[in-house]
Protein backbone atom coordinates (compact mmCIF):
# COMPACT_ATOMS: atom_id res chain seq x y z
CA UNK A 1 0.00 0.00 0.00
CA UNK A 2 1.50 3.46 -0.74
CA UNK A 3 1.09 6.11 1.58
CA UNK A 4 1.62 9.47 1.69
CA UNK A 5 3.74 11.19 4.92
CA UNK A 6 4.03 14.70 5.76
CA UNK A 7 5.75 15.92 8.60
CA UNK A 8 4.94 19.25 11.01
CA UNK A 9 7.61 20.11 13.68
CA UNK A 10 7.35 20.57 17.31
CA UNK A 11 9.42 22.99 18.88
CA UNK A 12 10.86 23.85 22.39
CA UNK A 13 10.81 27.81 24.08
CA UNK A 14 14.02 27.72 22.88
CA UNK A 15 13.28 27.29 19.76
CA UNK A 16 14.81 24.17 19.05
CA UNK A 17 13.39 20.73 17.36
CA UNK A 18 11.90 18.41 19.70
CA UNK A 19 9.33 15.88 17.61
CA UNK A 20 7.48 15.89 14.57
CA UNK A 21 3.67 15.86 14.29
CA UNK A 22 2.96 12.87 11.57
CA UNK A 23 0.21 14.08 9.09
CA UNK A 24 -0.90 11.31 6.88
CA UNK A 25 -2.88 10.31 4.09
CA UNK A 26 -5.97 8.50 4.70
CA UNK A 27 -6.33 6.04 1.88
CA UNK A 28 -9.42 3.91 1.93
CA UNK A 29 -8.98 0.27 0.67
CA UNK A 30 -11.88 -0.20 -1.79
CA UNK A 31 -10.71 -3.86 -2.86
CA UNK A 32 -11.29 -5.01 0.92
CA UNK A 33 -15.10 -3.39 2.14
CA UNK A 34 -14.92 -5.84 5.22
CA UNK A 35 -11.77 -3.66 6.23
CA UNK A 36 -12.85 -0.50 7.95
CA UNK A 37 -11.35 2.99 8.27
CA UNK A 38 -9.96 2.21 11.58
CA UNK A 39 -7.71 -0.94 10.17
CA UNK A 40 -6.88 0.65 6.95
CA UNK A 41 -5.04 3.74 8.89
CA UNK A 42 -3.21 1.15 11.18
CA UNK A 43 -2.31 -0.88 8.07
CA UNK A 44 -1.26 2.97 6.49
CA UNK A 45 0.36 3.89 9.84
CA UNK A 46 2.68 0.56 9.91
CA UNK A 47 3.26 0.18 6.45
CA UNK A 48 4.28 4.02 5.30
CA UNK A 49 6.70 3.32 8.43
CA UNK A 50 8.03 0.32 7.47
CA UNK A 51 8.66 1.38 4.33
CA UNK A 52 9.93 5.28 4.45
CA UNK A 53 11.51 4.53 7.87
CA UNK A 54 10.93 6.02 10.89
CA UNK A 55 14.45 7.73 11.25
CA UNK A 56 14.25 8.95 7.82
CA UNK A 57 11.15 10.62 8.29
CA UNK A 58 11.91 12.58 11.71
CA UNK A 59 15.79 13.23 11.77
CA UNK A 60 15.94 11.32 14.88
CA UNK A 61 13.28 12.83 17.02
CA UNK A 62 9.72 11.39 17.97
CA UNK A 63 7.14 11.40 15.61
CA UNK A 64 3.43 12.37 17.46
CA UNK A 65 1.03 9.84 15.77
CA UNK A 66 -2.92 10.17 16.17
CA UNK A 67 -4.43 7.01 17.33
CA UNK A 68 -8.29 6.03 17.35
CA UNK A 69 -9.58 3.69 19.88
CA UNK A 70 -9.70 0.80 17.47
CA UNK A 71 -6.17 1.53 16.72
CA UNK A 72 -5.23 1.56 20.60
CA UNK A 73 -7.60 -1.78 21.52
CA UNK A 74 -4.72 -3.07 18.37
CA UNK A 75 -2.03 -2.40 20.36
CA UNK A 76 -0.57 -0.41 16.94
CA UNK A 77 1.35 1.43 19.31
CA UNK A 78 3.53 -1.47 20.07
CA UNK A 79 4.87 -1.49 16.71
CA UNK A 80 7.47 1.28 17.87
CA UNK A 81 9.81 1.94 19.96
CA UNK A 82 8.86 3.83 22.82
CA UNK A 83 11.56 6.67 22.37
CA UNK A 84 10.41 6.60 18.14
CA UNK A 85 7.04 7.88 19.09
CA UNK A 86 4.77 9.81 21.37
CA UNK A 87 1.08 7.75 21.71
CA UNK A 88 -1.53 11.14 20.97
CA UNK A 89 -4.84 9.92 21.75
CA UNK A 90 -7.43 11.75 19.55
CA UNK A 91 -10.12 14.36 21.24
CA UNK A 92 -12.81 11.22 19.53
CA UNK A 93 -11.59 8.94 21.63
CA UNK A 94 -14.26 7.76 23.97
CA UNK A 95 -12.75 7.04 27.80
CA UNK A 96 -13.44 4.33 29.14
CA UNK A 97 -11.56 1.75 31.81
CA UNK A 98 -10.66 -0.46 29.12
CA UNK A 99 -8.80 2.82 27.48
CA UNK A 100 -7.76 4.07 30.88
CA UNK A 101 -6.04 0.26 31.55
CA UNK A 102 -4.77 0.66 27.76
CA UNK A 103 -2.70 3.93 28.65
CA UNK A 104 -1.85 2.60 32.26
CA UNK A 105 -0.35 -0.52 30.17
CA UNK A 106 1.56 2.06 27.48
CA UNK A 107 3.20 4.17 30.02
CA UNK A 108 4.71 1.29 31.93
CA UNK A 109 6.44 0.13 29.01
CA UNK A 110 7.58 3.34 28.55
CA UNK A 111 5.25 5.63 26.02
CA UNK A 112 4.43 9.23 26.57
CA UNK A 113 1.05 10.18 25.94
CA UNK A 114 -0.44 13.18 24.86
CA UNK A 115 -4.11 14.22 24.45
CA UNK A 116 -4.93 16.03 21.44
CA UNK A 117 -7.04 18.68 21.27
CA UNK A 118 -8.28 18.40 24.89
CA UNK A 119 -11.19 20.09 25.80
CA UNK A 120 -12.72 17.99 29.00
CA UNK A 121 -12.01 20.41 31.61
CA UNK A 122 -14.50 18.76 34.10
CA UNK A 123 -14.44 16.50 36.70
CA UNK A 124 -15.44 13.25 34.54
CA UNK A 125 -13.65 10.68 37.20
CA UNK A 126 -12.59 8.82 33.42
CA UNK A 127 -10.49 11.52 32.63
CA UNK A 128 -9.48 12.08 36.39
CA UNK A 129 -7.92 8.79 35.87
CA UNK A 130 -6.59 9.26 32.71
CA UNK A 131 -4.44 12.14 33.64
CA UNK A 132 -1.94 9.42 36.29
CA UNK A 133 -0.81 8.51 32.56
CA UNK A 134 -0.63 11.37 30.58
CA UNK A 135 2.86 13.56 29.90
CA UNK A 136 1.64 16.34 27.15
CA UNK A 137 -1.75 18.03 26.65
CA UNK A 138 -2.15 19.87 23.09
CA UNK A 139 -4.30 22.51 22.94
CA UNK A 140 -5.73 24.33 20.22
CA UNK A 141 -3.97 27.83 21.11
CA UNK A 142 -5.82 29.38 17.85
CA UNK A 143 -9.72 28.15 18.42
CA UNK A 144 -9.74 27.54 21.94
CA UNK A 145 -11.46 30.35 24.00
CA UNK A 146 -9.05 32.12 26.47
CA UNK A 147 -11.64 30.68 29.84
CA UNK A 148 -11.05 27.10 28.25
CA UNK A 149 -7.34 27.34 27.72
CA UNK A 150 -6.97 28.93 31.41
CA UNK A 151 -9.02 25.87 32.90
CA UNK A 152 -6.77 23.59 31.07
CA UNK A 153 -3.76 25.39 32.02
CA UNK A 154 -4.44 25.47 35.83
CA UNK A 155 -5.69 21.46 35.21
CA UNK A 156 -1.93 20.87 33.72
CA UNK A 157 -0.04 22.33 36.77
CA UNK A 158 -1.77 20.73 39.53
CA UNK A 159 -1.12 17.27 37.37
CA UNK A 160 2.37 18.46 36.50
CA UNK A 161 1.90 17.77 32.50
CA UNK A 162 3.36 19.13 30.14
CA UNK A 163 1.38 21.39 27.76
CA UNK A 164 1.93 21.91 24.17
CA UNK A 165 0.08 24.57 22.28
CA UNK A 166 -0.67 23.76 18.83
CA UNK A 167 -2.08 25.78 15.70
CA UNK A 168 0.32 28.90 16.86
CA UNK A 169 0.40 30.77 13.90
CA UNK A 170 2.39 34.08 14.78
CA UNK A 171 5.14 35.34 17.27
CA UNK A 172 2.54 37.14 19.41
CA UNK A 173 0.54 33.87 20.13
CA UNK A 174 4.42 32.02 20.55
CA UNK A 175 5.57 34.48 23.21
CA UNK A 176 2.03 34.49 24.72
CA UNK A 177 2.07 30.35 25.06
CA UNK A 178 5.81 30.76 26.48
CA UNK A 179 4.18 33.33 28.96
CA UNK A 180 1.17 30.82 29.98
CA UNK A 181 4.03 27.93 31.40
CA UNK A 182 3.48 25.81 27.84
CA UNK A 183 6.51 23.74 26.97
CA UNK A 184 6.19 22.47 22.92
CA UNK A 185 4.82 25.04 20.46
CA UNK A 186 3.21 23.69 16.89
CA UNK A 187 2.20 25.49 13.87
CA UNK A 188 3.96 27.99 11.53
CA UNK A 189 5.08 31.02 14.13
CA UNK A 190 8.43 30.62 12.62
CA UNK A 191 7.33 30.99 9.03
CA UNK A 192 5.59 34.57 9.67
CA UNK A 193 7.95 36.74 11.32
CA UNK A 194 7.63 40.04 13.96
CA UNK A 195 10.14 42.04 11.87
CA UNK A 196 12.29 44.24 14.07
CA UNK A 197 13.53 47.70 12.87
CA UNK A 198 17.79 46.33 14.13
CA UNK A 199 17.74 43.37 11.58
CA UNK A 200 20.20 43.82 9.06
CA UNK A 201 20.14 41.31 5.71
CA UNK A 202 24.28 40.13 6.81
CA UNK A 203 26.75 41.52 4.10
CA UNK A 204 27.73 37.64 3.76
CA UNK A 205 24.28 37.03 2.30
CA UNK A 206 24.54 39.47 -0.80
CA UNK A 207 28.08 38.84 -1.39
CA UNK A 208 27.22 35.02 -1.69
CA UNK A 209 24.43 36.24 -3.86
CA UNK A 210 26.06 37.92 -5.83
CA UNK A 211 28.12 34.49 -7.05
CA UNK A 212 24.61 32.78 -6.60
CA UNK A 213 23.68 35.24 -9.62
CA UNK A 214 26.30 34.47 -11.57
CA UNK A 215 26.02 30.53 -11.74
CA UNK A 216 22.33 31.13 -12.49
CA UNK A 217 23.15 33.24 -15.85
CA UNK A 218 22.27 32.31 -19.01
CA UNK A 219 26.15 32.71 -20.28
CA UNK A 220 27.74 31.39 -17.66
CA UNK A 221 31.43 32.19 -17.08
CA UNK A 222 32.98 29.67 -14.78
CA UNK A 223 36.55 31.55 -14.55
CA UNK A 224 34.64 34.62 -13.37
CA UNK A 225 32.73 32.65 -10.49
CA UNK A 226 36.13 30.72 -9.62
CA UNK A 227 37.46 34.17 -9.21
CA UNK A 228 34.70 35.69 -6.74
CA UNK A 229 34.52 32.89 -4.98
CA UNK A 230 38.43 32.42 -4.69
CA UNK A 231 38.67 36.59 -3.84
CA UNK A 232 36.88 35.76 -0.04
CA UNK A 233 39.13 33.22 1.62
CA UNK A 234 36.65 32.07 3.99
CA UNK A 235 34.36 30.92 1.58
CA UNK A 236 36.70 29.41 -0.54
CA UNK A 237 38.00 27.10 2.61
CA UNK A 238 35.08 26.13 3.98
CA UNK A 239 33.37 25.32 0.12
CA UNK A 240 36.55 23.30 -0.60
CA UNK A 241 36.47 21.63 3.08
CA UNK A 242 32.80 20.51 2.70
CA UNK A 243 33.43 19.19 -0.37
CA UNK A 244 36.02 17.17 0.43
CA UNK A 245 33.91 15.37 3.01
CA UNK A 246 32.07 12.16 2.69
CA UNK A 247 28.41 13.68 2.14
CA UNK A 248 30.01 13.48 -1.48
CA UNK A 249 32.51 11.37 -1.44
CA UNK A 250 34.51 12.10 -4.75
CA UNK A 251 36.58 9.86 -6.62
CA UNK A 252 39.43 12.71 -6.21
CA UNK A 253 40.23 14.96 -3.64
CA UNK A 254 39.32 18.15 -5.20
CA UNK A 255 42.08 20.77 -4.69
CA UNK A 256 40.70 23.83 -6.29
CA UNK A 257 37.08 25.99 -6.94
CA UNK A 258 37.38 25.21 -10.58
CA UNK A 259 37.87 21.74 -10.30
CA UNK A 260 34.93 21.60 -7.67
CA UNK A 261 33.25 23.39 -10.03
CA UNK A 262 33.72 21.42 -12.82
CA UNK A 263 33.43 18.03 -11.01
CA UNK A 264 30.32 18.19 -8.40
CA UNK A 265 28.48 20.85 -11.38
CA UNK A 266 26.95 24.61 -10.79
CA UNK A 267 24.10 24.04 -8.99
CA UNK A 268 25.49 21.98 -6.41
CA UNK A 269 28.41 24.65 -5.62
CA UNK A 270 25.05 27.32 -5.93
CA UNK A 271 23.53 25.11 -3.14
CA UNK A 272 26.23 24.84 -0.98
CA UNK A 273 27.48 28.48 -1.35
CA UNK A 274 23.94 29.53 0.50
CA UNK A 275 24.32 27.09 2.90
CA UNK A 276 28.15 28.32 3.77
CA UNK A 277 25.93 32.16 3.98
CA UNK A 278 23.71 30.85 6.90
CA UNK A 279 26.78 29.03 8.47
CA UNK A 280 29.07 32.46 8.32
CA UNK A 281 27.13 34.68 10.19
CA UNK A 282 27.30 32.36 13.58
CA UNK A 283 26.23 34.99 15.93
CA UNK A 284 23.35 35.76 13.57
CA UNK A 285 22.31 31.99 13.30
CA UNK A 286 22.17 31.41 16.73
CA UNK A 287 18.84 33.98 16.39
CA UNK A 288 17.26 31.26 14.05
CA UNK A 289 15.47 28.25 14.77
CA UNK A 290 17.52 25.10 12.85
CA UNK A 291 14.10 23.89 11.60
CA UNK A 292 13.54 27.09 10.09
CA UNK A 293 17.07 26.21 8.02
CA UNK A 294 15.89 22.73 7.86
CA UNK A 295 12.74 23.49 6.00
CA UNK A 296 13.75 26.38 3.86
CA UNK A 297 16.42 24.00 2.15
CA UNK A 298 13.80 20.93 2.23
CA UNK A 299 11.62 23.67 -0.10
CA UNK A 300 14.21 24.67 -2.43
CA UNK A 301 15.43 20.75 -3.20
CA UNK A 302 11.61 19.56 -3.34
CA UNK A 303 11.16 22.53 -5.43
CA UNK A 304 13.74 21.73 -7.79
CA UNK A 305 13.07 18.01 -7.92
CA UNK A 306 9.01 18.54 -8.61
CA UNK A 307 10.46 21.05 -11.77
CA UNK A 308 12.57 18.24 -13.28
CA UNK A 309 9.99 16.11 -13.16
CA UNK A 310 8.17 18.44 -15.30
CA UNK A 311 10.98 20.05 -17.40
CA UNK A 312 13.98 19.83 -19.03
CA UNK A 313 16.87 20.46 -17.49
CA UNK A 314 17.83 23.54 -18.41
CA UNK A 315 14.68 24.69 -18.17
CA UNK A 316 14.25 23.93 -14.47
CA UNK A 317 16.73 26.91 -13.10
CA UNK A 318 15.12 29.10 -10.38
CA UNK A 319 13.25 26.46 -8.70
CA UNK A 320 15.77 25.70 -6.28
CA UNK A 321 16.40 29.54 -4.90
CA UNK A 322 12.31 30.02 -5.00
CA UNK A 323 12.05 27.46 -2.65
CA UNK A 324 14.77 28.49 -0.53
CA UNK A 325 14.35 32.11 -0.18
CA UNK A 326 10.90 31.77 0.53
CA UNK A 327 11.51 31.53 4.12
CA UNK A 328 14.12 34.11 3.79
CA UNK A 329 11.81 36.70 5.35
CA UNK A 330 11.77 34.29 8.46
CA UNK A 331 15.32 33.75 8.98
CA UNK A 332 16.69 37.70 7.98
CA UNK A 333 13.22 39.27 9.71
CA UNK A 334 13.37 41.50 7.06
CA UNK A 335 10.48 41.97 4.85
CA UNK A 336 10.72 40.25 1.09
CA UNK A 337 10.35 43.19 -0.51
CA UNK A 338 13.46 45.08 1.07
CA UNK A 339 14.74 41.90 0.75
CA UNK A 340 14.20 41.33 -2.93
CA UNK A 341 15.56 44.92 -3.19
CA UNK A 342 18.94 43.95 -2.33
CA UNK A 343 19.65 40.83 -3.90
CA UNK A 344 20.57 40.41 -7.70
CA UNK A 345 17.31 37.99 -8.46
CA UNK A 346 15.60 36.89 -11.81
CA UNK A 347 12.55 38.69 -12.23
CA UNK A 348 10.67 35.20 -12.55
CA UNK A 349 11.77 34.55 -8.77
CA UNK A 350 11.19 37.99 -7.31
CA UNK A 351 7.43 37.68 -9.06
CA UNK A 352 6.94 33.75 -7.30
CA UNK A 353 8.18 35.76 -3.80
CA UNK A 354 5.71 38.30 -3.86
CA UNK A 355 2.80 35.71 -4.92
CA UNK A 356 2.59 36.36 -8.30
CA UNK A 357 1.01 33.60 -10.28
CA UNK A 358 3.85 31.92 -12.25
CA UNK A 359 5.39 28.48 -12.89
CA UNK A 360 7.71 28.89 -9.82
CA UNK A 361 5.27 30.14 -7.65
CA UNK A 362 2.59 27.05 -8.22
CA UNK A 363 5.44 24.72 -7.70
CA UNK A 364 6.02 26.94 -4.29
CA UNK A 365 2.65 26.46 -3.70
CA UNK A 366 2.88 22.76 -4.30
CA UNK A 367 5.54 22.42 -2.06
CA UNK A 368 4.34 24.11 1.09
CA UNK A 369 0.54 22.04 0.39
CA UNK A 370 2.72 19.24 0.35
CA UNK A 371 4.87 20.47 3.67
CA UNK A 372 1.55 21.45 5.79
CA UNK A 373 -0.53 18.16 4.94
CA UNK A 374 -3.08 20.24 3.04
CA UNK A 375 -4.15 16.96 0.47
CA UNK A 376 -7.13 18.69 -0.63
CA UNK A 377 -4.74 21.10 -2.42
CA UNK A 378 -1.93 19.19 -3.10
CA UNK A 379 -4.53 17.10 -5.19
CA UNK A 380 -5.52 20.14 -6.77
CA UNK A 381 -1.66 21.19 -7.78
CA UNK A 382 -0.71 17.86 -8.50
CA UNK A 383 -3.37 17.46 -10.89
CA UNK A 384 -2.80 21.24 -12.99
CA UNK A 385 0.87 20.57 -12.56
CA UNK A 386 0.30 16.92 -13.83
CA UNK A 387 1.89 15.36 -11.35
CA UNK A 388 1.75 12.16 -9.42
CA UNK A 389 1.26 11.16 -5.97
CA UNK A 390 4.10 9.00 -6.34
CA UNK A 391 6.21 11.28 -7.57
CA UNK A 392 5.54 14.09 -5.12
CA UNK A 393 5.68 11.57 -2.11
CA UNK A 394 9.16 10.07 -3.66
CA UNK A 395 10.51 13.64 -4.06
CA UNK A 396 9.20 14.78 -1.02
CA UNK A 397 10.96 12.05 1.55
CA UNK A 398 14.32 12.39 -0.83
CA UNK A 399 14.24 16.14 0.09
CA UNK A 400 13.84 15.59 3.80
CA UNK A 401 16.77 13.32 3.48
CA UNK A 402 19.00 15.49 1.54
CA UNK A 403 18.13 18.50 3.92
CA UNK A 404 19.34 16.42 7.18
CA UNK A 405 22.19 14.86 5.29
CA UNK A 406 23.13 18.95 4.94
CA UNK A 407 22.25 20.16 8.11
CA UNK A 408 24.12 17.13 9.45
CA UNK A 409 27.74 17.84 7.76
CA UNK A 410 27.53 21.25 8.11
CA UNK A 411 27.33 20.85 12.09
CA UNK A 412 29.88 18.10 12.14
CA UNK A 413 32.36 20.63 9.99
CA UNK A 414 31.54 23.61 12.33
Amino acid sequence: MDVFVARQPILNKKEELVGYEVLYRNTEINAFPIIDGDQATADVIVNGFLNIGIHELSAGQPCFINFTETLLRLKVPAYFHPRDIVVEILETVEITEEIITICKELNELGYTIALDDFTHVDHNCFYTELLKYVHIIKVDFLNASMETRTKIENLAKKNKIKLLAEKVETREQFREAKEKGYDFFQGYFFSKPDIVSSYDIPTSFLSYFQVMKKIGEEDIDIPVISQLIEQDLSLSHKLLKLINSPAFRPIHKIKSIRQAIVLLGLREIQKWVYVLALRENKGFSKKLSSEVIRLSLTRAMLCEKLAGKRLAREDDAGYFLTGMLSLMDSITRVPMEEILRELPLSQAIHDALTGKDSPLKEVLDLVIAVERGNWRIMEELAAALKLSELDIRHAYQESCKWAEDVISETAANY
